[in-house]
């Protein structure tokens, strides 16, 4: 394979192992990354997943921009140019869907966690990456670099990169990040706020572990919950987007254990023990007395229950 995939303890690893060739996004390595996205997302007992590269100078150098030897130029254009009016089914822009049918198979939203660490070089398709799949971000000190690296080559690229920054940063580092095509390194990188720790290289993985181990803890399905909620939801207007989280947290509450398994560890003092569980669909409450019914209605307009 050209990334290396493993699962321990509830954690999905994901590791781009093509250092010779800076990581990149080749077919063979996007092909690979897609099938463990989809496996990650599927698999229950899998609660956080980390991504990194291989080696100490690249995370993602970006996309193999080489062509197939075979096509010539007027070929590639033509492919190209219909590939805007006939996208093959199951593609977005190009782009197999894998397990997003919005965002690709190279950088998809999964709904569970996913923390970068970014070992070195993230440029091109490596900061799309970052921006587009990874929640939790932390960066070595030493060696973390990025780069929008397209601009600087005449085109915005056919990733999500230039949107994504301008959602995630304020206007003027988004602007300058996609404007200038500079490199910029960890500090910068945290003082803009595209990542949230600048970690020394030699303790990268551990922290990226430490963080997901906390993260294996909580209510599974309560976090991937809270995820969509958040990436589906959360630019609507803060009433619509209330209620629909009100729903939600009712439906976590009704139709999985964990939401009375936290409650009662809370009353008990002692630490939860979260299986995302699912709760079977009970009898209807029988009709109510008027007393009960007064006495219930009481206690629902107080409001302390």
């Amino acid at each position: 394979m050209a990334i290396d995939y493993e699962k321990r303890n509830g954690i999905a690893y994901i590791t781009l192992n093509n250092p010779e060739k800076a990581n990149i996004l080749d077919k063979a390595t996007s092909d690979d990354i897609s099938a463990a996205w989809i496996d990650l997302w599927e698999d229950r007992d899998i609660r956080c997943a980390i991504v990194t590269g291989k080696g100490d100078r690249h995370f993602c150098g970006g996309h193999n921009l080489a062509p197939r030897p075979d096509l010539t130029a007027e070929d590639r254009e033509y492919l190209r140019t219909q590939r805007i009016y006939w996208p093959l089914a199951g593609t977005v822009h190009g782009q197999s869907t894998g397990v997003d049918g919005r965002m690709g198979d190279h950088y998809p939203r999964v709904w569970k966690p996913v923390i970068a660490a970014v070992n070195g070089w993230a440029a091109g398709a490596g900061l799309y990456m970052v921006l587009a799949s990874t929640d939790i971000r932390l960066a070595s000190s030493e060696n973390a670099k990025f780069k929008f690296g397209l601009l600087s080559q005449g085109w915005l690229g056919h990733g999500p990169g230039a949107s994504l920054l301008i959602k995630q940063l304020r206007y003027i580092d988004a602007m300058k990040v996609l404007l200038t095509d500079e490199p910029f390194d960890a500090a910068e990188a945290l003082r803009i706020g595209l990542i949230n720790e600048v970690v020394p290289h030699a303790n990268l993985m551990e922290r990226a572990e430490e963080i997901a181990h906390q993260i294996a803890k909580m209510p599974p399905a309560a976090v991937r919950m809270m995820k969509e909620f958040i990436i589906r939801f959360g630019d609507l207007p803060t009433d619509q987007a209330w209620h629909v989280q009100n729903l939600i947290n009712n439906l976590l509450i009704q139709t999985t254990a964990d939401g009375e398994e936290g409650r009662a560890a809370f009353n008990e003092k002692r630490p939860p023990n979260f299986t995302g569980a699912l709760r079977r669909r009970g009898e209807p409450w029988e009709a109510l007395s008027e007393e009960e019914a007064a006495r219930l209605d009481e206690a629902y307009r107080s409001g302390e229950y």
